[in-house]
């Protein structure tokens, strides 16, 4: 399994349906080191594919090692934007729910 597999695997493992209530997102994670991946949330469900999605809600790009940081609580999101490690498009607000959707 690769890294990027075992990210989403425990992201979707951490899913806190009642910080998502309501919400009807696709977040598109385009990875500098694996392959794209996206993640629907719809109807207090999250699911992962590998791809990309033709119409996200956002884009987040960076490598593995930043959304494993990112995700496991040790960096900041915003944090990483600033710096550059993150890049995102579209929904951009939305984007920063994402580790309250996901808790470390």
């Amino acid at each position: 399994m690769s890294k990027a597999q075992e990210i989403f695997d425990t992201m979707i493992n951490r899913f806190d349906s009642s910080a998502a209530a309501n919400m009807e997102a696709i977040f598109q994670f385009e990875l500098d080191d694996a392959e794209p991946y996206f993640v629907t949330i719809a109807d207090g469900v999250a699911v992962a594919e590998q791809g990309e999605h033709d119409d996200a809600t956002v884009t987040l790009g960076m490598d593995t090692d930043t959304l494993s940081e990112v995700m496991s609580g040790e960096l900041d999101g915003m944090q990483a934007f600033m710096q550059g490690k993150i890049r995102a498009d579209g929904d951009i607000m939305l984007a920063t729910k994402l580790t309250q959707i996901f808790p470390a």
